[in-house]
């Protein structure tokens, strides 16, 4: 289930991204992408609410950081391996943090 989670953030924060312009580098580490979702954790399990404004921002961030293909595809990358370490989220919660982010 952590695994679905990541994936859907993953492949929500990439549709976001998807009209970034395209550079030969990645400029995002793991433990970037890592941090910015982090607050968006709590609303990934429960569900219950909005997402609170830290997680937008992180959202937010993330979506500004990530202005390459490539960076798209290491943020995604990131958010899968780190799905292997988090517990107890519902998936649908964590696919409406995209359409919930002011």
């Amino acid at each position: 289930m952590a695994n679905c989670f990541v994936a859907t953030v993953a492949v929500a924060v990439l549709v976001l991204l998807l009209t970034a312009p395209q550079s030969a580098e990645s400029t995002i580490t793991c433990g970037q992408a890592a941090t910015s979702i982090a607050p968006c954790l709590e609303f990934a399990k429960t569900g219950k609410g909005s997402p609170p404004a830290n997680c937008c921002s992180g959202v937010k961030t993330l979506n500004a950081l990530a202005k390459s293909t490539m960076d798209r595809q290491d943020v995604c990358n990131c958010l899968k391996k780190a799905a292997g370490s988090v517990t107890g989220l519902n998936p649908t919660a964590a696919a409406s943090i995209p359409r919930k982010v002011h």
